[in-house]
């Protein structure tokens, strides 16, 4: 690789790594969405809500498409999140 390209590269890393710090500080806003709305199930098994994870799915496909983004890749980070958050959930659960 070229001194040039190897510039390049490095500074589109680091446009990375700051847009990865800015996920962080999403995710952990998300998460005490999560927290607040584990709070309020009553029964383990509230914790999936399958139509709304087809839900979310569908919209995420259509903004998606809307914005030029290759709706495979948010389908997959979104069900990925998705069963994230739920395992969470699972592992968070306090019966009441």
């Amino acid at each position: 690789m070229s001194p040039i390209k190897r510039n390049k590269l490095s500074k589109i890393r680091r446009e990375l790594d700051k847009l990865d710090n800015y996920l962080i500080k999403i995710i952990k806003k998300r998460t005490n969405l999560v927290q607040k709305v584990l709070k309020l199930k009553d029964k383990k098994n509230q914790i999936i809500d399958q139509k709304r994870i087809n839900l979310i799915l569908k919209n995420i496909k259509k903004k998606s498409i809307k914005n030029k983004i290759d709706p495979k890749i948010t389908q997959r980070i979104w069900k990925n999140m998705i069963w994230a958050y739920i395992d969470y959930e699972k592992r968070n659960f306090k019966k009441k």
